[in-house]
């Protein structure tokens, strides 16, 4: 593996802090299974791991991460659906309690939705019809910025797109049910890489205030 040293020292430095209490809760989490109370939906980007920003330990956090972190809405067809299938498993499961679609600042699949409507496609299939989830949040917040710098029409989209896929989050019926009987909360975050800051979304009005 001298390909990936970094890795490889890594690993290493892993085990050389690795303690007693380390190996109880991994042979825990080995022999009893995974109870996380929460799950987070995230972009892909290297810039962004919610276990770092929420310092989070193995075992509290189921996650999925995908380009945009965006959650499409309930289509149950023949097709693969990698991001459903970790929301069917998170909340029939492991009966998580609450689910965060964490999005973030200078996204490039959101970059590339952007300059993919500008130019009518940015020639990238996979990335193209996938990013195309963003449509429906571009209409209600960002087609009116037509004219205003890409920059200001991304970070629009970005925090936009996060109400929509929480707005997605409920057509699923097994979220739905929850989400009505109390025993499942949506929330919405976006992460600033610059200045490490994350803001949470009111659920009502949509906005997003700095958390304290």
């Amino acid at each position: 593996m001298d390909d990936v040293e970094d890795f490889v020292a890594g690993y290493r430095r892993f085990r050389a802090a690795y303690d007693p209490r380390d190996a109880a809760r991994y042979r825990d989490l080995a022999e009893n299974g995974q109870a996380p109370h929460t799950m987070v939906i995230a972009c892909s980007d290297s810039r962004v791991d919610p276990a770092t920003i929420f310092n989070a330990g193995p075992g509290q956090l189921f996650v999925v991460r995908n380009v945009a972190n965006l959650v499409p809405p309930y289509l149950p067809d023949a097709d693969h659906h990698g991001t459903g299938a970790a929301l069917e498993f998170a909340v029939t499961g492991l009966n998580v309690e609450t689910i965060v679609v964490m999005g973030h600042c200078r996204c490039g699949g959101v970059r590339a939705f952007l300059e993919g409507e500008d130019k009518q496609s940015t020639g990238q299939n996979f990335i193209d019809r996938w990013v195309s989830l963003l449509r429906p949040a571009y209409h209600a917040a960002v087609h009116q910025l037509a004219d205003a710098p890409i920059d200001a029409r991304q970070k629009a989209l970005e925090r936009h797109s996060i109400q929509v896929s929480i707005e997605n989050l409920k057509t699923f019926p097994f979220i739905q049910d929850r989400v009505t009987a109390g025993t499942l909360r949506l929330r919405g975050a976006y992460f600033d890489i610059a200045d490490g800051k994350l803001l949470v979304m009111d659920p009502d009005s949509g906005d997003f205030t700095p958390l304290t």
